[in-house]
């Protein structure tokens, strides 16, 4: 009904992809490209040469093995005769047929009908289209459809015009011969073709047949789409149905071309856009309109400046064809080959401007008593059963076990901090304690059980002061403790009820950056702080000797051996004296060393580094090992998954191999209270004077905003929309629930416990998911998180009954441990934008990578931000490595007064590339709604005019 040159390619295209359809969309496709060839010198027959899911693969000259993946390199001529091949081949689109007979005898008929093949080549056509077909997979000829119940022996004697035997009969009887036996039923060598494992369940065939024959004078194309994929038997390398083929036989000497347009086709049907065209055509307008919208992106290199045998590698990141298909629909205007729209590259880890939260529901002020934390449980309730299914899976095995070293290392650094800051009022064992019962509480009933509690460090601040003042004025500190956390307690309950987290919107990237940035570099400084303080502890002595003899030339070094008096006698039988004995000789006759050289170890340092950077590197480079070139997939990934662990269990291993003495992690091996002065409760009343529990309120503000910074921070950068969270988030329940450990953890003498940045961070880096099956040549695609409460849960239970597992623990190394924080911090600064603007002050501009805000923003303004940044971050260490750290929080609220500050010195243009821009100056949002009303105004104008358009035609035909 729509005839050709009625509307121009782009308005066909705008049209076809236009189309609202609510069916599923079109499945992904594999493509075969079949040639016929003679064998080793035998008949003709269908030889698999070359396949396509994203990219190709051809079947190497030797013919034993597929080539590698790489991106398909046309020439112009072959397109521009695949377009050639379109406007005069047959087009049949939505043809009903179950096998292959049937579709090439309807082909056939078509073809004769129309003239465009002589009545007296039908069966040798025929034949040939049904000749047996030879894949890659095997080496022994699949059995020929065209051999079953054959009345002819060969194929000399079909084309052969002998008077013995009609080729009319012969096509009858291979006709209906091949219909009655052929199946439609995958053979067991497809079956057992592990290529399968690429191809998602939905997939369908695309199928290419070229070859020349000496039959015809013009070539015979064919251009067809079933109306319902179907098996065709052993005509595809894998068992799935086929949806379209494409067929092309001509005279002799053109293989070469008909090998190139085959090429063509199939990489048209391997791309994204056509292959949407190629599903919705009504029509050959509509296929043609395709291959037009294909030549207009197309990019023609020069003959003399490239070499066509090489192979072009996949890209790392395949662009989005949402951004050629958008263009048609009238979403944006064109752009250039090379240019990246905005959005496009808006909120990508590590290289757009903007990301970040979004701003959804969550984080909307109801104006209700508890609506926000209402509206959470209602959110959230609906996947609480879910929270424990989606945890069936091995990823969450190797999860459980890396957040648990994590952790628990954790839990003794802070619980020995904190019980010399307070003299052991709280220790080692409350840490546990504490950690094990807020976190799994929290896990099991928080709005994001991604996130992990832990202790910080602006908290240990804190109680260090706090027990200091508490101990020159007299008080009780457990008791003002404990009123300080009820305070806070119901601060932070306020703040939930009054929906509070709203504010958490104003935290754009700039905050969330500086945070994460200065924890994960506090990470990687306490990493380095510990071993250099286990250096000092363990001296290497350069000069030792351990044959010295006295006088030495350093008293430091200085050795004697202390003897009884009854060997003292034997010495002087021998005329010597213990000073001039040697260390073995010192020894053997029972002496004991004396002096600081003589119990001096000096293996301990260097082993503890070996480990320490060997658990390290060991950690990143078997995390990133399912990139590598080596073993399959599946064994890749699982290496990957349980990376940490076996990295820790190798270096035990060296660590006891070896034999030195280092450290090793030291767990408390019985339950109860650190210090003997104290219980499991705190009672509120009897220690300190009434006026005190009134006075706590002033230090329990400061608290709150500790508590509120750090954990609305954390879970913004948890939720992320990077993260691809599909369960939604909770910062009014995360919120509510951490207000009431507090105030347990109060009551207990438990020290207090907020989200913390880097485990959490590490926490979803660890479950994250990709797809099962990937295109050869296609990086796995990231799907988001394994969002559920197992893991988090176990940790914490595991945390707990780390008491009872001391003797297994402890043979785990502490520079093991503190390898994994290192791995831990850096790793949490992997995507951050923060980073990546850091290593361009130290690139030419010709060597920096294709950010899109470097596209956008001035360099010398990129430069100002980052310095900006910087300078801030700078600040906030020195702040926290003084007594001011008390007000840390506080300055971390200081920084969003300094991002709103920035808009008078950066233009919105340039924020929206570097920064998340502040909710009242957002446009985004905006442009969004506008674009939304222009692309439904577009389709109905395009509606409009097409069916005016349609209506003129019918008069004008009329």
């Amino acid at each position: 009904l729509r005839p050709r040159g009625l509307f121009s390619p782009a308005e066909r295209i705008r049209f076809i992809l236009g189309e609202e359809d609510d069916g599923p969309p079109p499945p992904q496709l594999f493509t075969e490209l079949d040639e016929l060839l003679a064998v080793d010198g035998q008949e003709m027959e269908w030889k698999e040469t070359a396949r396509w899911i994203k990219f190709e693969e051809k079947v190497e000259k030797g013919g034993e093995r597929w080539s590698k993946p790489h991106v398909a390199t046309l020439s112009l001529h072959s397109l521009m005769e695949l377009k050639m091949c379109i406007e005069k081949g047959t087009i049949m689109l939505d043809l009903e047929a179950s096998t292959l007979p049937q579709v090439v005898e309807t082909i056939i008929d078509s073809h004769v009908e129309s003239g465009q093949l002589k009545a007296d080549l039908k069966e040798k056509v025929m034949y040939t289209l049904l000749r047996k077909h030879r894949h890659q997979t095997k080496k022994s000829n699949l059995r020929s459809l065209a051999d079953i119940g054959k009345s002819v022996s060969s194929a000399s004697r079909l084309f052969s015009n002998q008077e013995n035997g009609s080729p009319t009969t012969a096509h009858r009887n291979l006709t209906s011969n091949s219909l009655g036996d052929f199946s439609d039923k995958p053979e067991k060598d497809q079956l057992k073709n592990k290529f399968m494992k690429k191809l998602p369940r939905d997939a369908e065939a695309s199928n290419v047949l070229v070859g020349e024959v000496d039959f015809l004078e013009n070539p015979f194309v064919a251009f067809v789409r079933l109306q319902q994929a179907v098996m065709l038997g052993a005509l595809t390398e894998v068992p799935v149905p086929t949806r379209f083929l494409f067929i092309l036989l001509g005279p002799k000497g053109k293989a070469k071309s008909y090998h190139e347009i085959g090429r063509a086709i199939a990489t048209l049907m391997s791309d994204e856009v056509f292959h949407d065209i190629a599903y919705k055509a009504k029509n050959r307008q509509d296929l043609l309109a395709g291959i037009e919208e294909f030549l207009d992106e197309v990019i023609v290199l020069p003959p003399g400046e490239w070499d066509p045998d090489i192979r072009i590698e996949p890209p790392k990141s395949l662009p989005s064809s949402d951004k050629r298909k958008n263009m048609y629909a009238g979403v944006e205007a064109p752009h250039m080959n090379g240019d990246t729209p905005h959005d496009a590259g808006h909120g990508a880890a590590g290289g757009g401007g903007g990301g970040g939260h979004q701003v959804g529901e969550e984080l909307q002020h109801t104006g209700k008593f508890c609506g926000g934390l209402v509206l959470d449980v209602k959110r959230k309730l609906p996947f609480f059963a879910s929270d424990f299914c989606d945890a069936l899976h091995i990823q969450a095995l190797s999860t459980i076990l890396f957040i648990y070293l994590g952790t628990v290392t954790n839990a003794i650094t802070f619980g020995g901090l904190l019980g010399d800051a307070t003299e052991n009022m709280q220790g080692v064992l409350e840490s546990f304690v504490g950690t094990a019962l807020t976190g799994a509480v929290f896990c099991l009933l928080a709005g994001q059980p991604l996130t992990i509690l832990s202790s910080t460090g602006p908290v240990l601040v804190f109680e260090r002061l706090l027990f200091n003042f508490s101990k020159d004025n007299g008080f009780d500190y457990l008791e003002f403790r404990l009123w300080i956390g009820l305070w806070s307690g119901l601060f932070c309950l306020v703040l939930v009820a009054t929906d509070a987290s709203f504010l958490v919107q104003y935290f754009t990237r700039f905050t969330e950056e500086g945070f994460s940035a200065l924890i994960s570099f506090i990470f990687i400084y306490d990493a380095f702080k510990k071993m250099i303080k286990l250096g000092h502890k363990n001296p290497i002595n350069t000069q030792y000797d351990p044959n010295l003899r006295e006088p030495a030339t350093n008293s430091l070094f200085m050795r004697k051996c202390v003897k009884w008096h009854l060997l003292s006698l034997f010495l002087q039988s021998e005329n010597a004296t213990w000073a001039t004995l040697s260390r073995d000789q010192c020894l053997k006759y029972g002496g004991d060393l004396v002096g600081d050289a003589c119990g001096f170890v000096p293996d301990i340092t260097l082993m503890s580094f070996i480990l320490f950077f060997g658990t390290y590197a060991c950690s990143m480079a078997l995390k990133q090992f399912k990139t590598s070139r080596f073993f399959p997939t599946t064994v890749r990934k699982l290496i990957s998954d349980f990376a940490i662990i076996l990295t820790i269990l190798v270096f035990c291993g060296v660590d006891a191999l070896v034999g030195v003495n280092t450290p090793k992690l030291i767990v408390p091996s019985e339950f109860k209270p650190t210090s003997p002065h104290r219980g499991w409760f705190v009672p509120p009343f009897g220690g300190n004077p009434w006026w005190v529990y009134l006075a706590a309120a002033l230090p329990a503000l400061l608290v709150t905003i500790l508590i509120f910074m750090d954990q609305q921070i954390t879970a913004v950068i948890v939720n992320r929309k990077e993260h691809k969270l599909k369960k939604g988030a909770g910062y009014h329940l995360d919120l509510f629930w951490v207000a009431i450990l507090m105030i347990i953890c109060s009551f207990m003498g438990l020290p207090w416990y907020v989200a913390a940045t880097v485990i959490s961070i590490a926490h979803i880096d660890s479950l994250k998911m990709e797809t099962q099956t990937s295109a050869p040549g296609e990086q796995p695609k990231f799907l988001g998180v394994r969002e559920q409460r197992v893991t988090g849960i176990f940790v914490f239970i595991l945390t707990g009954l780390s008491v009872f597992m001391a003797p297994i623990l402890k043979f785990i190394p502490m520079p093991v441990l503190y390898g994994v924080f290192l791995y831990m911090g850096v790793a949490s600064l992997n995507g951050v934008q923060f980073m990546d603007r850091l290593k361009l002050l130290l690139m030419p501009a010709k060597h920096q990578p294709d950010l899109i805000y470097l596209r956008h923003v001035p360099q010398r303004r990129i430069h100002l931000f980052t310095f900006i940044q910087g300078l801030c971050l700078a600040l906030l260490w020195i702040l926290k490595s003084t007594v001011a750290a008390i007000i840390f929080p506080v300055m971390i609220l200081a920084l969003v007064a300094v991002r709103k500050a920035m808009d008078y010195l950066f233009s919105q243009h340039d924020l929206s590339y570097l920064d998340d821009v502040i909710p009242e100056k957002d446009k985004k949002k905006k442009e969004d709604e506008k674009k939304k009303k222009q692309k439904k105004k577009g389709s109905i104008d395009s509606e409009i005019d097409f069916v005016s358009a349609l209506s003129s035609w019918t008069v004008f035909a009329r």
